[in-house]
């Protein structure tokens, strides 16, 4: 008789060779660990090296296990069988499907054809996602329903979430952060908690990091609706509090966050990373109000700018280029561009900064912050406002 069990394992290892694994699902819990429902597995690259990520899915919480791939095989040798009695393997190839009977007879099953149809188009059409629909949170936020499929009305804001972390992992490369200490992230504005939540797995979950994340909304009922995400889903060094990006303060940080945080607020927030040192900074500006009544364009340029949404724009551009520059003057390097789309947010621009490992002379960035308040007569703004109060008096 053929060892299914065996050529299941091949299988396994054939898919992991090649790079075509999706995800193993064990289901069908036998074993002595009460509210265990089942166990997820997919291939993970920890610092450069492939692991197998275990997710042990329990009725109320998840343990996450990384393995090296020899061991996590072996492991899940040891589990399907006695523990288990119920493994699915999706791969770009097709599903492979293994089932042990009653009486322990394994049975093996595999889709091809049409499995790798699907996989194929899925391939071709749609981007690899950094974060996966069947993470609890998602469903306790309103992103999925209870059978962890997206539901259409969010299928925007999903693709916000996952460009949003594949600009945060760039970002995080680019920082190399020290390993032997926890990530702390500040995510000012944090709403509904979707990108707090999708940060906090992918550090967790994709890299294998310690993170302390932390969320800071203005509105008390959100905070109360992801603090209840967080207990369902047992989730350690991930917080919200109910606060002002004005007057919330923390020790020590390493990445601040501030999406749409309202007109001056953004220069709060950018100030708050720029003081507390922080490697990374990330901010989709929004409501530019304070520079705009400031502002007298040149005579040749009133033609153009009599027109109030052309007037809003330059302002717009003229406040975001004046905090990326204050950026680079304070020790980053700066980038402004496109977040999403216009179809999915009209707040589509982000503002992105790295922190330098070398000092720079500021002087010539600083010469070009007053050149433009000249030209455009600004009298003030918020950021170098709160960057100047910063330094020492004579």
């Amino acid at each position: 008789m053929t060892d299914h069990l065996s050529e299941f394992l091949n299988r396994l290892s054939q898919s992991l060779d090649a790079n075509t694994l999706s995800k193993l699902v064990l289901s069908k819990y036998q074993g002595g660990e009460k509210e265990l429902v089942r166990l997820t597995v997919r291939p993970v690259t920890l610092r450069a090296e492939d692991y197998l990520s275990f997710v042990y899915q329990y009725q109320t919480r998840e343990i996450t296990k990384n393995h090296p791939v020899a061991e996590g095989i072996a492991l899940i040798g040891q589990k399907l069988g006695t523990d288990f009695q119920n493994a699915n393997l999706l791969a770009r190839d097709g599903e492979t499907q293994l089932q042990f009977s009653k009486k322990g007879k394994p049975s093996l099953q595999h889709h091809g054809q049409v499995r790798a149809a699907a996989a194929d188009k899925a391939h071709n059409h749609e981007k690899h996602r950094l974060l996966d629909l069947d993470r609890p949170f998602l469903t306790d936020l309103g992103v999925t329903d209870a059978e962890q499929r997206l539901i259409p009305a969010m299928s925007r804001k999903w693709k916000q979430i996952n460009k949003f972390l594949e600009i945060f992992s760039h970002a995080f490369e680019q920082a190399q952060l020290p390993a032997d200490r926890p990530v702390r992230v500040l995510d000012f504005g944090s709403g509904k908690g979707y990108l707090t939540f999708a940060v906090h797995d992918w550090l967790t979950r994709a890299q294998g990091r310690a993170a302390h994340v932390t969320g800071v909304e203005l509105r008390d009922p959100l905070v109360k609706l992801c603090m209840q995400a967080v207990e369902r889903s047992q989730l350690q060094g991930l917080d919200f509090f109910t606060g002002d990006v004005r007057s919330f303060d923390t020790p020590q940080l390493d990445i601040m966050i501030a999406l749409h945080a309202c007109d001056i607020a953004t220069d709060y927030a950018i100030h708050t990373g720029i003081r507390l040192g922080a490697s990374v900074i990330l901010c989709a500006p929004c409501c530019h109000k304070e520079i705009r009544p400031q502002m007298h364009s040149p005579a040749v340029m009133q033609p153009l700018l009599k027109h109030g949404i052309h007037l809003g724009q330059e302002a717009e551009m003229v406040t975001d280029g004046l905090r990326a520059l204050l950026l680079e003057a304070s020790g980053y390097d700066t980038q402004v561009f496109e977040f999403v789309s216009l179809e999915h947010t009209s707040k589509n621009k982000m503002i992105l900064a790295i922190k330098r490992r070398t000092v720079k002379d500021s002087a010539a960035v600083r010469e070009q912050i007053g050149a433009l308040k000249a030209f455009y007569g600004i009298r003030e703004q918020c950021l170098e406002t709160l960057l100047a109060a910063d330094q020492p008096t004579a």
